[in-house]
């Protein structure tokens, strides 16, 4: 195995100060890889210190996260844990299993007496949080099947280390949740698969553990993001199988056990929606949300074939621009056993999302675990060399990521906001010497430092954008600055309505009961039903207010109590919204 500070024989050896990181690099590994307790101790302290900062302070992220954590507080609101809602409607998308899994933290806090649980979005999110935790873990436990465990724990830590990770691991969603259902399954199917009776005797049948952790991933996938997990695993066995001539091995999962164990995690919600919407969710869920991603772009997420793997070399940075010097090992030894496993999960569910219309980058996160112990296995192997044509240059790209987010970030907070992210850019710039350090140790032969070195600058990468940059944003936390304006007026229990912004995260901070308006006659007959009143009006519509006729009946004059501008994500532009309220005791 590859030893750090040992270069390949006809590279430049390290000195200086990066023979001595690489040395400290070297012990870290070793001290981890010294047992599985230290591995797994070594790996949740870095997903810790990943995914921990900003998980409680960045605001609601339109639109689909207040989505998921607006019908989670919905649950809680009126008991009812079987139908899935949005403000009166129906949000017949997903299964229930990641509202289930939100709404008993949420309870959970409430009973521990969080203040303000219902309304606290980092507590949604602490699903995602251990779904992503549970997804490296996992990861580690997959890739031992195929590497020692020094390898198994590098594979773990490059994939822990990428930026889809951590940003879904800051997200109220489904999908670091899906990752770890998926992981979970991968890894028992690599054990079935490498196990089967006339390969590797040794190592015998998978055994019962391994088959119940294949059909819980599948029946657990299935209750967070429907056929997602079942269609990664059946599309992988079968093309193992279609290799093999046989689908034979695949009795080693017990799949009468593991069916009924799958019946019997799914089937009750499953029943309950169907009687309780009258069929509706499987229409929905089916025929428009799967099948409409099948046959056109939805929401506008449309992409070309293709760009899923341009954008990798962002999501999955800081592993991309090595996983990509894998991939010519990846083809000479498509028909060793280890690596047509890998090819197997990671090869036919990509050629699919890229065939898509619909175009998501966390759609190819479950793969990410595959390319990274697939990444690791080419290191091991001496593929990853420097000494090939181009191979160095492919490497520079692992430098583009933190110089790229270092001068975007730093001109978005000074366009947005006037001011700079003098906090994070200490932080930005070390990941960025971090990065070129790891490009050096490449070069010079050491690939498993320079692994090491570049998992580093992404640790030191998430806390800056995160934890220190992303707070100094005000201008995209539209939301949480329109409630904290409505907390400021003189009365309780205001009944709250928008015009023109009608974002999801504005139901989750101001109320279940904000009332969508449509046109400037709505909002002033709202603001004159009576009692205490606020509307929200963005600018698009401020003519046509200022136009509506005067209060009337209302026991109360309009007036404005506030003003927010900021930056709308979604719409990608600027945006102002005006606060006018009626409280009780003015006179018209």
């Amino acid at each position: 195995m590859p030893v750090l500070s040992r270069p390949l024989p006809t590279a430049r050896a390290p000195f200086g100060p990066l023979a001595r990181l690489l040395r400290a690099a070297d012990g870290l590994l070793a001290t981890g890889a010294a047992s599985h307790g230290r591995a797994c101790a070594l790996l949740l302290l870095l997903g810790l210190v990943a995914f921990l900062p900003g998980l409680a302070s960045l605001q609601p992220m339109d639109r689909d996260e207040p989505r998921f954590a607006q019908a989670s507080k919905q649950m809680l609101e009126t008991g009812d844990l079987v139908d899935i809602r949005f403000q009166t409607e129906a949000r017949h998308k997903k299964p229930v299993g990641i509202y289930w899994a939100q709404a008993a933290t949420v309870a959970t806090a409430e009973a521990l007496g969080v203040p303000g649980a219902r309304t606290t979005i980092g507590l949604y999110r602490l699903p995602s949080l251990i779904g992503a935790l549970a997804a490296i873990l996992l990861t580690y436990w997959a890739a031992l099947a195929i590497l020692p465990r020094r390898g198994a724990l590098l594979a773990a830590a490059l994939f822990g280390a990428c930026l889809m990770l951590s940003a879904e691991a800051r997200l109220a969603k489904t999908d670091a949740l899906l990752t770890a259902c998926a992981v979970a399954s991968f890894g028992a199917l690599a054990r079935a698969w490498l196990g089967r009776a006339r390969l590797e005797r040794r190592r015998g049948p998978a055994s019962l553990s391994t088959a119940v952790i294949f059909w819980l991933g599948l029946a657990l996938g299935i209750l967070i993001k429907g056929p997602m997990v079942p269609l990664f695993a059946g599309l992988a066995a079968l093309v193992l199988s279609i290799r093999e001539g046989s689908a034979r091995w695949l009795l080693d999962l017990r799949p009468r056990l593991g069916l009924a164990l799958v019946l019997l995690v799914v089937a009750p919600w499953f029943v309950a929606i169907a009687w309780k919407s009258g069929g509706a969710f499987f229409g929905e869920a089916v025929g428009k949300d799967m099948l409409g991603k099948v046959g056109g772009a939805a929401e506008k997420h449309w992409g070309p074939p293709g760009a899923y793997a341009l954008a990798f070399f962002a999501t999955f940075w800081p592993g991309a621009a090595f996983a990509a010097l894998a991939i010519p090992f990846a083809w000479a030894r498509r028909g060793e056993e280890t690596v047509a496993l890998l090819l197997a999960w990671i090869v036919p569910m990509w050629l699919i999302f890229e065939a898509l219309p619909t175009k998501l980058p966390h759609y190819v996160l479950p793969l990410m675990p595959a390319v990274a112990i697939l990444t690791v296995l080419a290191l091991h192997r001496g593929a990853l060399d420097p000494r090939r044509p181009g191979a160095a240059w492919v490497a520079g790209l692992v430098v583009l990521i933190p110089v790229g987010l270092t001068l975007g970030l730093s001109a978005a907070a000074w366009r947005l906001d006037g001011v700079l992210p003098l906090a994070a850019l200490p932080f930005l710039l070390a990941a960025c010497a971090l990065a070129a350090l790891a490009l050096a140790a490449f070069r010079r032969g050491a690939g498993e430092g320079a692994l090491v070195l570049a998992i580093l600058a992404s640790l030191i990468v998430s806390p800056a954008v995160f934890g220190l940059t992303q707070p100094v944003l005000q201008s995209l936390k539209l939301a949480p600055r329109l409630a904290a304006l409505r907390n400021t007026l003189p009365c309780e229990g205001v009944r709250t309505g928008t015009l023109g912004l009608r974002e999801p995260s504005l139901v989750f901070t101001l109320g279940t009961d904000l009332a969508m308006l449509s046109t400037a006659e709505e909002a002033r007959d709202y603001l004159a039903a009576g009692g205490c009143r606020l509307v929200l009006v963005e600018d698009r519509f401020a003519d046509a207010f200022a136009k509506a006729d005067a209060i009337a009946k209302s026991g109360g004059q309009k007036q404005q109590v506030g003003r927010v501008t900021g930056f709308n994500i979604n719409g990608g532009k600027p945006v102002g919204i005006s606060a006018w309220a009626v409280l009780p005791g003015t006179t018209p």
